[in-house]
Formats: structure tokens, C-alpha cells, sequence
């Protein structure tokens, strides 16, 4: 059975062969290519190289193709806000956020995803992990979700203050980054990805309330408008942190996967999505896979795939550290290529 076919069986409730496993590997990758993640995140070319490898060297069922905060960040408004360091992803320094002066959202436009810029690289990725794996291996694409790009654009600090002192902005940033996804998952479809991952890593800062206010509806616009233009493309969820008091909203963002972070309580998650909602992901990244060993990273694996039941996709809650141990990796594999989605022992 092919990675692309188990995936989307999954999603069905249909039988596969085993488990799918897709950890998020970013620097891992870059590191088991040998190379820099500064290259890994500056060269599509370098990307596709390093997460191909990863895929043939521990079974991986799909490349990812996240790899830093700052590819909408500089084609929206440059790079004069990132910082960039030897052996790291890009970050967002808050001092000289884009929007500091929030005057400046006025002349901001959507960026072009082919325009030859940081968002046309990764498309370029995508290009070519598509003519190197052919047509079974699962690509996976990769959108700023609204929070997240408003807080790389405003400042995390500033963003949450603005909740209170100008609701009015919120929503414009939060409708304007939305719209940013809904340009962008196109191209990288167009490319040769399967599946869309939207990560809303700044999702879990804030309550129910705001949550349902603002951001809910425009993570919906999204999801929904891919599903209405790609009714074949897989979409899925990443946000990171402890998710659980948003359940009642998240539950009805029409996505395919979610993806768990470990701090979120997986028994909470699972009643408040409903028993047929895939859930990938919640295996400890620290506790287990970095300082644990194979046979806890195992066990790991086998209690979250017992809650999640059927509808489960092997997986940590968020992205490797580069230093986890190559044994831990291969423990969590091997539980995903022994195991069915019924069987939990």
C-alpha cells in the first residue's frame, strides 16, 4: 500500500496495511542530510533533498514542507523584521515587527506565491519532492494560519494587546493573513501537494471567548474555501500548546487531520472531536522522543493510538528536535508499521 493511499484510507475509516507515522521533521531532516538548517530553510532545492532522504531512511509516510515563520513575513513586507542565524530557522524579531506602526497594513498587498520570493521556493520544493517520489508518497504543503502570520506581521505582544485596544485592526490582519493562505495553498497544489497543513501556533494564547470571536471564522474561510476549490486535497490543523478549551469551536473547522501537541490532554480532545475525527500527533517530543527511551517512545505510541482509536495517524506533537535520538525515531515507526488502527497492544 503506498504512503498516499494508507493516508487517505485513514481518513475514510477504511483497512490499511498498518499505521501511517508522519512526525514533523524540520532540523532533524536537515541535520540527518548533513546540512545547515539555514541552507535547508533558504533552498527549496536543499528542503526537497533533505525530507526525501528522511522519508527513505526511516519510512516516513510524507514529506513536510513547514520550515520557519518568515516566508509570508518577507514576501508581504520584507525581511527587515527576521533575523537570520547559522544553523537555525529565520525568527521574527519583535523590536522591528513589520507592523510596529500599524499604519503601514494600509499599503500592504497579497503577495504573488510565484513571484519568485520565499513563497514561490517552497512551491519549488514542492516541484521537485513530486518528480523525484512520483505519485505515491504524500507532500505536504504548508500555510501561515491567520494568528500566527498576524503575530510574525504585529509582534506576538502587540497582537494580544490589540485584542482589547483595537478589535476593529484584529479582524482586518486576521481576514487579510486568511486571505493570504487562501493565495498561497493553490500554488502549492498546483506544485504537487496532496494535503495543506494551516499551523496556528499562537491559536492555544488565547481563550474560548477570542478564539470563537476571531479567529475561528477566519481558519474556517480558509478550510472551507479549500475544500471548495480542492475537494480532493487533504487539509489538516497544526496548532501548537495545550488546545483543549477551544474544542467546541475547533471541532467544526472542516479539516481532515488534526495535529495534537503534547500538552494537550488526548482523552479531552478525542470526546471533544468526536470518535471519527482524525487526530495525528500528541507523543511527547521532549519527555519521550528526545530523553526517553525506544521502549518509552513505543509505549508513547501505543496509549496515544488506544485513545485516539481507529482514526489515528502515528505521529509527535509538534516538530523534532534535531538532537532526538535516531533509535527513538525508528521506535515510533516501528510501532506505526506493526500495528492496524484496531489493534492497540
Amino acid at each position: 500500500m503506498t504512503p498516499i493511499e494508507r493516508v487517505r484510507r485513514t481518513l475514510r475509516g477504511e483497512p490499511v496495511d498498518h499505521l501511517p507515522a508522519q512526525p514533523m521533521g524540520m532540523m532533524f531532516s536537515a541535520k540527518h542530510a548533513g546540512m545547515t538548517f539555514t541552507d535547508y530553510a533558504k533552498d527549496g532545492r536543499r528542503m526537497a533533498e533533505a525530507q526525501l532522504k528522511f522519508v527513505a531512511d526511516y519510512g516516513v509516510d510524507c514529506v513536510i514542507t513547514c520550515s520557519d515563520p518568515a516566508r509570508e513575513v518577507i514576501d508581504i513586507a520584507g525581511d527587515g523584521s527576521v533575523d537570520w542565524f547559522p544553523d537555525q530557522g529565520p525568527v521574527i524579531n519583535e523590536d522591528r515587527a513589520a507592523l510596529t506602526d500599524k499604519e503601514r497594513f494600509k499599503t500592504f498587498r497579497l503577495p504573488d506565491p510565484l513571484g519568485g520570493g520565499r513563497m514561490h521556493d517552497r512551491v519549488t520544493s514542492i516541484e521537485l519532492m513530486r518528480r523525484s517520489a512520483g505519485p505515491d508518497l504524500s507532500i505536504v504543503g504548508w500555510v501561515e494560519g491567520p494568528l500566527a502570520l498576524a503575530a510574525e506581521l504585529r509582534g506576538l505582544n502587540n497582537i494580544m494587546m490589540d485584542f482589547g485596544d483595537d478589535p476593529a485592526f484584529v479582524h482586518a490582519l486576521l481576514r487579510f493573513c486568511a486571505d493570504v493562505a487562501i493565495t498561497y495553498a493553490p500554488a502549492q497544489i498546483a506544485a504537487g501537494a496532496d494535503t495543506i497543513a494551516m499551523s496556528d501556533a499562537a491559536a492555544s494564547l488565547i481563550g474560548p471567548e477570542l478564539y470563537a470571536k476571531f479567529l475561528w471564522p477566519e481558519q474556517k474561510r480558509v478550510m472551507e474555501t479549500l475544500r471548495a476549490k480542492h475537494p480532493d486535497v487533504i487539509r489538516r490543523l497544526h496548532m501548537c500548546g495545550r488546545t483543549d478549551p477551544l474544542l467546541a469551536k475547533m471541532r467544526e473547522v472542516p479539516v481532515d487531520i488534526y495535529e495534537i501537541d503534547f500538552p494537550a490532554d488526548l482523552k479531552t480532545v478525542r470526546a471533544g472531536l468526536g470518535a471519527d475525527r482524525v487526530i495525528a500527533g500528541n507523543v511527547s517530543t521532549i519527555t519521550d522522543l528526545l530523553q526517553g527511551t525506544p521502549e518509552q517512545v513505543y509505549e508513547a505510541c501505543r496509549k496515544c493510538h488506544q485513545i485516539s482509536g481507529r482514526y489515528h495517524i502515528v505521529s509527535a506533537g509538534c516538530e523534532l528536535s534535531p538532537l532526538t535520538p535516531p533509535e527513538n525515531l525508528r521506535a515510533m515507526m516501528a510501532y506505526a508499521r506493526e500495528h492496524q488502527p484496531g489493534e492497540h497492544g
